[in-house]
Formats: C-alpha cells, structure tokens, sequence
C-alpha cells in the first residue's frame, strides 16, 4: 500500500493512501471510487471515464457554498471526460481539474490545507 503524509493542517477527509486499486481515506478503504467533500467521504461506483455523467456525481456540485472546482481523478492516467461533462460542471459555474487519480489524491490534501472550498470525484486505478 502507498502512504501519503497528510498535510496536518488540512480539515475534513484525508487521503492518508492508497491500497489495491482504491483509496485510504481516514480508516476506511473506498476500493471502487471516492467522492469528498470538505466534510466527508463517500464510497463511488465510478462509471468508467467514457461513460461519465454529471449525474454519476449525485448531490456532490449541489452544495453551499459552491465549490470552486471538481478535481477529477481519472484512474491510473489522465483521461479527459467527454466536452459534454465538461460544459455541465462549466454551466454550474464551476472549475474542473482533470488529473490521473494518484496525483488528485495528493493534490487534494494540499488544496484542503490551503483552505480551498473543493469536491473531489477519484475513480479507481485499476480500471
């Protein structure tokens, strides 16, 4: 299993690593998907980044405050959704960062600690 450090500072779930193709956040392993919030964790079911749908997401962009962005992780590699997805969180008004799942999950614990209100969709790495 890969560890991460997380940013002590940080506030809400931590990533503390990854283990098989899922993630280690705070005590619980979400091997098929994750969705953060600043508050809390969720498992997913991630459709496969083709198949991808604002819908998949649920309830996670419908939050106040709205969030800045969408990190995206994409699996084992960056991969960008369809322009479809794309214009769908853009007319919430919201940014989307696309990176492989690995670099979400690091980028997502440095954002946390910098105080940025952020949503997270990780998708696992062994699809």
């Amino acid at each position: 299993m890969a560890k991460f450090s997380p940013d002590p500072v940080a506030s809400g779930p931590a990533i503390r690593g990854i283990s098989g193709g899922g993630f280690l956040i705070d005590a619980a392993v979400y091997p098929d998907g994750a969705l953060l919030t600043p508050e809390a964790a969720e498992p997913w079911s991630a459709p496969s980044i083709e198949a991808l749908e604002l819908a998949a997401l649920g309830s996670l962009l419908d939050r106040h405050p709205a969030p800045e962005f969408l990190l995206l992780g994409t699996g084992p590699a960056l991969r960008r959704p369809s322009p479809d997805f794309a214009r769908a969180v853009d007319a919430k008004g919201l940014g989307l960062e696309v990176m492989d799942s690995r670099a979400a999950a690091r980028a997502w614990g440095v954002l946390r600690a910098e105080g940025r209100e952020i949503v997270a969709a990780l998708m696992p790495l062994d699809r």
